[in-house]
């Protein structure tokens, strides 16, 4: 009795959560490449490493600890950040301090990391440990993996080695760096629904093949990498603004080449020519972004001579987004580790059907959730779950007569409440023919146990559908 009250209650929570999510958010922006110091020389990380903390489950949590210890500072959020082969030894790490912004995230950076030609390794994570200031412990967060490069490659960049080379579709950070000073760095950011130049932030945008036969109206998006003379679009990845269509030109000792088409690379230098225009260049002035015009080269008709506001340095980047939920319990341990969800995959079909969840981050104290219904679950590995698809029965009395498809959120719930919500949804579709032999008449009697029969069996043949919200 008391494990089926347990279950009741644990259901009935699951529904209030799916009704109102409380979900807490850490969302970590970095650099895939980073560029190694020497000797004593350090090059810190650019763009820096952001974290982002979103969801009203942070106020709600803060006011839970400002209730218990009657303290103001004992519920600010504060960290910690530093690569991953450092260990636990805060003095070599970078504390974080979040300020919250106009649109009620936290925000933080960690503008002093590097690493050191001590550090043999040619990949590494950053490692990010998030504390209440009340001593309490929030969890531990990895970014993905960073690509260690001494310096930017200055040679043709071949397709047939890719790793250094942006591909269309994948995101990317612009900075802009005067005479080459640290303290000028300006980042191509958005704020308001304008782009600006800015010293504090950077956003990461999208940046999009183009079809250059089309209109701008139209803008078809292409797959493959992208090379210099390209038309391509920017889309800022938080906001959705874009900036019109524009032509990536190399940039050489200040000067717009107008003839090279190779592949672009990591942390070259570039400019953005907007298409259309006479000579007009996408540049920064100040925390302005403006356009300038560029002036021709009358000894050599392939250059065009730039300001140094016009002269960005591209970079590819990656974001990591952990997202969790103390809504159903008073939870004493760290919420780490995360689970992420990567993919699924369905084997089997009807009253057999097995859901084998992929990912990383994975424990044995996880179970499937599908909507409000509870999957069986077996951990096979950290990568990877699996569990039985719940019947579609389970989602109430009122299935019997459904002839549409149903789709329930995913979910990853540990064993003390703690909620992991995720991108993911799954699908019954019924089938749209009927069994042979066998009529679906569009009044059903009440008294037509047959018909009841029926439908049930036409359900238990259920198509089953994955597909991830956008």
């Amino acid at each position: 009795r008391s494990n089926l009250y347990q279950a009741n209650q644990l259901r009935d929570g699951v529904r209030r959560y799916l009704q109102l999510p409380a979900d807490q958010t850490v969302l970590i922006l970095h650099a895939k490449v980073a560029q190694k110091s020497y000797g004593n020389e350090k090059r810190f990380f650019c763009p820096p490493p952001c974290v982002y903390l979103s969801g009203p489950g942070w106020k709600l949590k803060q006011e839970q600890i400002k209730a218990r210890d009657l303290g103001e500072a004992g519920f600010r959020v504060c960290g910690y950040m530093g690569l991953d082969s450092m260990g636990s030894s805060l003095m070599e790490t970078q504390k974080l301090s979040f300020e919250e912004q106009p649109d009620a995230k936290g925000f933080s950076c960690a503008k002093a990391l590097y690493i050191s030609d001590t550090d043999k390794r040619k990949h590494f994570r950053l490692v990010l440990k998030l504390f209440f200031s009340n001593g309490q412990e929030i969890g531990t967060f990895h970014s993905k993996l960073i690509k260690v490069i001494s310096k930017p490659s200055q040679k043709k960049q071949s397709l047939k080695n890719t790793d250094l080379c942006i591909s269309s579709g994948s995101k990317v950070s612009l900075f802009n760096r005067l005479r080459s000073q640290t303290v000028s760095t300006r980042y191509l950011s958005v704020e308001g629904g304008a782009f600006i130049a800015s010293a504090r932030q950077w956003a990461a945008f999208t940046l999009h093949l183009a079809d250059e036969r089309c209109t701008r109206s139209e803008f078809p998006l292409r797959e493959g990498y992208i090379r210099y003379g390209s038309v391509v679009q920017l889309v800022c990845t938080a906001t959705g603004v874009t900036l019109p269509p524009l032509i990536i030109r190399k940039v050489m000792k200040q000067y717009a080449m107008l003839d090279v088409d190779e592949p672009i690379s990591q942390l070259h230098k570039c400019a953005f020519q907007f298409q259309g225009s006479d000579r007009m260049y996408l540049c920064l002035s100040t925390e302005k972004v403006i356009q300038f015009q560029a002036s021709p080269c009358p000894k050599e008709a392939n250059r065009e001579l730039l300001n140094d506001g016009s002269c960005w340095t591209i970079i590819s980047t990656e974001t990591v987004e952990y997202t969790f939920s103390e809504s159903l319990a008073c939870v004493r341990e760290p919420v780490s580790p995360v689970p992420l969800i990567a993919a699924l995959q369905l084997t089997g079909g009807g009253d057999v059907a097995m859901l084998e969840v992929q990912g990383e981050y994975f424990h044995a104290h996880l179970k499937v959730w599908f909507g409000d219904v509870e999957a069986e679950t077996m951990y096979r590995s950290p990568k990877s779950l699996v569990c039985v698809v719940p019947d579609v029965s389970a989602f109430g009395s009122d299935w019997r007569w459904l002839r549409y498809p149903i789709t329930v959120p995913l979910l990853l719930i540990r064993d003390d409440g703690l909620i992991y919500s995720s991108s993911f949804t799954f699908t019954y579709t019924p089938e749209q023919s009927c069994i042979p032999g066998q009529q679906v008449l569009s009044d059903v009697p009440q008294d037509s146990d047959k018909l009841l029969d029926s439908i049930h069996q036409e359900f238990t043949r259920t198509n089953f559908h994955l597909f991830m919200q956008t």
